[in-house]
């Protein structure tokens, strides 16, 4: 996949968890650990923007495009 998910690095950042990230969101562990691991097919951009704001980061900090 060309879109890279930093997520893991922003947690480790931010020295939090993905259970503790996930009740901040409000969404569930394996819906967090889904785009952590970079399996996600898409993302909805109020999610974005509910991680972005716990996290205190900007999308692009989470988001990374690679050329195949």
């Amino acid at each position: 996949m060309a879109i890279i998910v930093n997520l893991d690095v922003m947690l480790a950042k931010r020295k939090m968890s993905v259970t503790e990230l996930s009740e901040k969101l409000g969404i569930t562990m394996a819906n967090v650990s889904i785009l952590k691991n970079g399996k996600a097919k898409a993302i909805k951009f109020s999610t974005l923007e509910k991680i972005c704001e716990v996290l205190e980061c900007q999308p692009g900090d989470i988001l990374e495009y690679q050329k195949k």
